[in-house]
């Protein structure tokens, strides 16, 4: 599943006009990049939710066929990150799936990452494995991170005046387990990531490469030098 229907707040007056998702960086819109990782992980069906200007993001979405692009509906209310995804499970079925936002962005290592985090799920001990970025090697990100990690991958969550090495890069594997339970309407996935990590379930991998934080138009240059550094 693809998180497409925000409404871009941080990334205005770009999104005044626009949906997020559709933000060009390096020639390519942001949930195109996230959409060609999936394909590269023979992933063949993709969910994207939409709301702000959702008809943009369906006519941009209209011919792509790697992978399939079904679109959930959220047009007559916002459902937030966890409520749409709640909201889209029949049509992501039983198995564990991928979560991705629609702006995330990095470059593969050695390695493609989504293909690591299908290798590395163990539905026996979690519910849900992040990919986390390491925030001292990103690109565009200054805070103070979002989880530490223990040696066996176990996440822990930043402390108020704390300062961690992990930040969320927006991208996960998630059980349809961890929706067990979670409340109707509009909720973030925070509310279920914490109940995850109160019974051990909620486990992290390190991201291979470079993550860049796609927050703000100003950030756009900064991932675009990074891209082009990348190709060079």
């Amino acid at each position: 599943m693809v998180l497409a229907a925000g409404l871009g707040t941080r990334m205005r007056p770009v999104t005044d006009g626009m949906p997020k998702p559709l933000v060009p960086v390096a020639g390519k819109a942001l949930i195109d990049y996230v959409l060609d990782k999936l394909a590269d992980a023979g992933v063949g069906t993709a969910v994207v939710n939409v709301h702000y200007f959702a008809d943009q993001i369906e006519q941009h979405l209209e011919a792509r066929r790697a992978p399939r692009v079904v679109i959930s509906d959220e047009r007559k209310q916002l459902l937030n990150t966890g409520g749409g995804v709640r909201a889209a499970l029949p049509l992501l079925g039983p198995r564990p799936f991928f979560l991705l936002n629609s702006d995330t962005l990095w470059i593969d290592g050695v390695q493609r990452n989504l293909d690591q985090l299908a290798r590395s799920f163990d539905e026996k001990r979690m519910d849900a494995l992040l990919l986390l970025a390491a925030t001292t090697a990103s690109v565009g990100y200054a805070g103070r991170g979002d989880f530490s990690m223990d040696p066996d991958g176990a996440l822990r969550r930043r402390g108020e005046s704390a300062v961690v090495p992990f930040v969320y890069a927006g991208a996960a594997l998630l059980s349809p387990k961890l929706f067990a339970e979670a409340p109707d309407g509009p909720f973030s996935l925070n509310l279920l990531f914490d109940r995850a990590m109160e019974a051990d379930r909620l486990c992290g991998m390190r991201l291979e490469g470079v993550w860049m934080h796609v927050g703000t138009p100003e950030a756009v240059a900064a991932a675009e030098a990074a891209i082009m550094a990348s190709a060079a």
